[in-house]
């Protein structure tokens, strides 16, 4: 009888070791897999309020997936992410630093596609009596707004309309230039400058200015919105989805109220 008790109680004891043995080597639940992935979206200022917008739409229709926005001027980001910097997406507002990546291995190019196309205006205040590119050379314009051309597409942009209406040599000691398209709208809207040249979306943000003309078709390069998933991103499965969302019916509504014109097919 003592024997049987014995053994009872041994193989009760063996049970109790093994199933806390077991659930030593069971891998405790992760916390990892209920956060939601963050995807960090490196974009042309341009498209702030676009993205910002949609981002809001994404995170209702697909839970778990965060994006966080890194806005800048697309020189700048690019350079950011040829030093390292985390990126998921790049979206330029110029193929040329897409370009530049792409040549260094840095983007994913069976994901990169042209996602939207822009205009480029010359803006002044309200009251402004300025009607066309021409009166840049003349007595109402003291001071012109545009981007830097080294490190924003935008003031490449406005630098090659100034050259094709041969107006580059006429107002190039009132040049002022900003650092990004919004800076150029601020100047304009302050008085500190009496025009300025941006794109179109980013004029039509503001009541502060009036849009005085389009720049003639031709005067610019085509102004594209390029995007891809880089090389390093840790979760390109759902930056691709991401970067698939913005061709699709949602995105392209917010897009062109903000006067985007959408390329997908």
């Amino acid at each position: 009888m003592r024997h049987r008790k014995w053994l009872s109680r041994l193989t009760l004891l063996t049970f109790l070791a093994a199933t806390l043995l077991s659930g030593c080597n069971s891998p405790p639940p992760s916390k990892d897999r209920a956060s939601p992935i963050n995807l960090t979206v490196s974009a042309a200022s341009s498209l702030k309020d676009a993205l910002m917008e949609i981002s809001d739409l994404y995170a209702k229709e697909k839970t778990g997936v965060a994006i966080t926005y890194n806005f800048g001027p697309s020189g700048s980001l690019q350079q950011q992410i040829e030093r390292g910097a985390p990126a998921d997406i790049f979206i330029s507002a110029a193929p040329t630093q897409m370009d530049d990546l792409q040549a260094k291995n840095l983007i994913d190019r069976t994901t990169r596609k042209n996602l939207l196309k822009n205009k480029v205006v010359l803006v002044a205040p309200k009251d402004s009596s300025i009607t066309a590119f021409s009166d840049l050379a003349g007595d109402k314009v003291k001071k012109l707004a545009i981007g830097e051309p080294q490190s924003m597409p935008a003031g490449r942009y406005a630098q090659e309309v100034l050259t094709t209406l041969a107006l580059a040599d006429a107002v190039k000691d009132k040049v002022v230039f900003a650092k990004d398209v919004r800076q150029v709208l601020t100047y304009v809207e302050t008085g500190n400058t009496e025009a300025g040249i941006v794109y179109e979306t980013d004029a039509k943000t503001s009541d502060k200015v009036k849009i005085v003309t389009q720049a003639p078709e031709g005067s610019h390069s085509p102004v594209l919105y390029p995007g891809a998933v880089l090389k390093e991103s840790k979760n390109a499965t759902d930056a691709e989805e991401f970067l698939t969302y913005l061709e699709g019916p949602a995105a392209k509504v917010v897009f062109e109220k903000y006067g985007f014109t959408v390329l997908n097919k």
